[in-house]
């Protein structure tokens, strides 16, 4: 069976086959300087979404009545399965399809931009060859005609974007709060007490509470704990206390891992580590993607659904963000550590990251200005993923001491929690060594 291939230029429309009852919609690029978010606004005839129910990403990757459905291939493609009969009877009156670069760069930096229409023995294709310097493209809108459908090639930008994008097509964005603001935090607290009546350790009806309920089941900290305790013996670490943080990457990649638990699951098995070596048994705790934040530091009574009662996954609009900025959580790190709270002893930082890392002259700039002070990162990669310049670290030159280590999984939870914690400390002991013998440690 051939298959009918019909090219688009800006402009141009082509009708899909009538007799098909499905169509699937990919939006792909060969290269691009970061990630593509991928969307589809499903509008009424004033091209605005009824409700932002009619919103389709990565995120909410399905409207309610499921005639949109997308799936993310890789960080450079994804595809929009339709049901062309269940969308020719509703309300919608088009599907307009965009993509945003979830970074640095602009389109006039892409290469090999495509959209492609498939249904039946018809494949409707376009090329984006213009220069575009924004940041969010309008592709093509798949629109009614008659009684079938017909796709036309749009290829418009928008600057800033894509929440003036979203705004374009009905979608209601919140302004975010001021990046100082402690809502946040006691929203956070607010109805939790049961699980955090220890995140800050005040007394009263918080103290009340926790003293009424019945005691929380730590199995599953303790054993983590006792498997703490073997690493750090083989290290020759037991003795050794330091002040514990953890890091999680939130941007819109690492969606899955949050839905699926692996967030949850990897912030306990941290959270043994300073329940074993902090100095307090508390966990500092950071999450980031275009933005940072702090959030409540916790122990082991305190660690039941975590993730989902302080950031439950990553947000488009009012969290944030979807971007990857390592260097603006790292600055904030070493703010706390160094200016806000110094202290003697040193402060280990466990980040977790995807990858998708550019800002290679910012980190390597934060991680030579933080060797002289005693803070360790150890950075964790999940997945096969760009890390740039962490792949690097041996290398990095101008540093007072090797300050940092990384090493990557494939799959966070097919790893044993003793080969994770065994190269947790790896390279630890070294630079506690180092750092004693060039001052920056107190022996």
């Amino acid at each position: 069976m051939n298959l009918n291939i019909v090219k688009l230029v800006t402009g141009s429309n082509a009708k899909l086959d009538e007799a098909s009852p499905q169509a699937t919609v990919k939006i792909s690029c060969s290269s691009s300087p970061a990630e593509l978010d991928i969307s589809c606004f499903m509008v009424g005839e004033n091209g605005k979404v009824t409700s932002d129910d009619y919103f389709i990403f990565y995120n909410q990757p399905a409207d309610p009545k499921r005639i949109v459905e997308f799936n993310a291939i890789d960080k450079y493609s994804g595809e929009f399965a339709i049901d062309l009969h269940a969308l020719r009877q509703s309300a919608v009156a088009k599907c307009v399809f965009a993509a945003t670069l979830d970074g640095p760069g602009t389109f006039a930096d892409v290469r090999g931009c495509r959209i492609s229409a498939a249904a039946a023995n018809t494949e409707l294709v376009y090329e984006i060859n213009q220069s575009n310097a924004e940041t969010s493209l309008v592709l093509a809108e798949l629109y009614r005609h008659g009684e079938g459908f017909k796709l036309r090639a749009v290829g418009r930008g928008f600057h800033g974007g894509l929440k003036p994008l979203a705004e374009a097509h009905g979608v209601e964005v919140e302004d975010e709060e001021p990046e100082n603001s402690s809502k946040t935090e006691a929203e956070v607290m607010q109805g939790h007490t049961e699980a955090a009546a220890t995140y800050s350790g005040t007394e009263g009806s918080v103290a009340q509470e926790t003293a009424s309920r019945p005691p929380l089941n730590l199995t599953k900290i303790d054993l983590l704990k006792q498997k703490v305790g073997i690493s750090l013996r083989k290290k020759n670490l037991e003795q050794e206390k330091a002040r514990v943080a953890v890091v999680f990457d939130a941007s819109g990649s690492m969606s899955g891992l949050y839905s699926r638990g692996v967030v949850q699951r990897a912030f306990e098995r941290i959270l043994a580590v300073a329940a074993s070596m902090d100095d307090d048994g508390r966990l500092d705790v950071w999450f980031f993607a275009t933005k940072s934040k702090r959030m409540p530091s916790v122990d082991e009574h305190g660690y039941e659904d975590y993730v989902k009662r302080t950031y439950p996954g990553p947000k488009m609009f009012g969290g944030l963000g979807i971007g990857n900025n390592e260097p603006v959580v790292m600055a904030d790190i070493i703010k706390k550590y160094t200016k806000e709270e110094p202290g003697a002893l040193p402060a280990y930082i466990v980040f977790f990251s995807d990858g998708g890392i550019y800002e290679t002259p910012k980190i390597s700039k934060l991680l030579i200005q933080s060797s002289k002070h005693n803070i360790f990162w150890q950075f964790v990669g999940l997945g096969n993923a760009d890390y740039g310049v962490l792949r690097e670290l041996d290398d990095l030159q101008g540093r007072y001491v090797d300050n940092a280590d990384f090493f990557a999984l494939d799959d966070l939870d097919e790893v044993s929690d003793e080969d994770l914690y065994d190269r947790l400390f790896n390279e630890y002991p070294k630079w506690l060594r180092e750092a004693r013998e060039k001052g920056v440690l107190r022996s």
